[in-house]
């Protein structure tokens, strides 16, 4: 039975002190990963608004993308059932629905968005990269009927507004607010709703810096920048040293990290406080934005490259 929530609701998170470090600078982390126990983080920020809004229009039906692994796919399915919304996920992968009841024997992600109710349909990557094109979106209607789109990653302009919501007035004491970055949306939404005086630092999970351009869609503000050393080598890549910093991290605050976001995003602030990026006195801010469901798979990856597991 899954908690209940109410989307009308005004829910806030709490700021939890990490340490403090030389030249006086300090780090918190805003829980927003404790929001609720299968619709966290900024999962539940951006699926907020978008629920009010399809059922504001009377539709029945959530549609959305994903990889087998998605945090989105598992919050969406949550996020459906407790509103009383059907949900289907177009999951990457056409392989995957070959024998649906292995991938979901092997894939705790499928599972769970599955015993939610969510129903699959499974397509080739080709196919995958073409789900924004009307052609694509024309042959989903026909198969599925009407429904209400959430993008992959659930970024759109309506999950912006449910991101602005993640500081708080009290969270204006902070010279730094930090997030990772997938999308772009959560980062749009801080920097949306930040002060004047404040920097805005978003760390990519992802290789590159074509996220600079999406941003840009959603924020006309200037006080952010993309910090692109943290992302070890592309999306859900990882490596011994950073599970070791995320296991030290638990054993040290007791508090999990995910590996494709948040680990990546403290592993980059303490080094980056090691190496004086930030001026003395510095407040920092990070935001924790859940995704500790994906662990679990993760470590079955981990375990094939006889790569150290992460400690739950």
């Amino acid at each position: 039975m899954l908690n209940s929530l109410n989307f009308n609701a005004e829910i806030s998170s709490e700021n939890q002190f990490i340490a403090d470090f030389s030249d006086g600078i300090s780090l918190h982390l805003k829980r927003e990963d404790l929001l609720h126990p299968e619709v966290s983080g900024n999962k539940f920020r951006k699926i907020k608004y978008n629920i009010l809004e399809a059922e504001k229009q009377e539709k029945k039906t959530l549609l959305t993308f994903g990889g087998a692994y998605s945090n989105h796919i598992a919050a969406t399915a949550a996020a459906g059932k407790i509103s009383g919304l059907k949900t289907i996920g177009i999951i990457r992968g056409e392989e995957l629905g070959e024998n649906l009841e292995n991938t979901l024997a092997q894939n705790s992600t499928l599972q769970f968005a599955h015993s939610c109710g969510m129903q699959f349909r499974f397509v080739s990557r080709e196919a995958y990269r073409k789900k924004e094109t009307l052609e694509f979106q024309q042959k989903l209607n026909e198969e599925f009927g009407e429904f209400y789109l959430v993008p992959e990653g659930g970024t759109n302009q309506l999950a912006i507004k449910g991101c602005e919501e993640i500081l708080s007035e009290k969270d204006k004491e902070f010279d730094f607010i930090a997030a990772s970055v997938g999308t772009g949306g959560t980062l749009s939404g801080l920097i949306n709703a930040s002060a004047e005086n404040q920097k805005i630092l978003g760390f990519p999970a992802l290789k590159g810096d074509f996220l600079s351009k999406e941003i840009r869609k959603f924020s006309s503000k200037n006080n952010w920048d993309l910090i692109l050393n943290y992302h070890f080598s592309g999306y859900a890549k990882v490596n011994a040293q950073l599970i070791n910093f995320i296991n030290t991290f638990k054993k040290k605050y007791e508090i999990q990290l995910d590996p494709i976001y948040t680990g990546k995003l403290l592993f980059g602030i303490f080094d980056l406080i090691e190496s004086g990026y930030f001026p003395s006195g510095s407040k920092i801010l990070a935001i924790h934005t859940g995704g500790l469901q994906g662990i679990t798979g993760m470590n079955k990856i981990l375990e094939k490259k006889n790569l150290p597991l992460i400690t739950d």
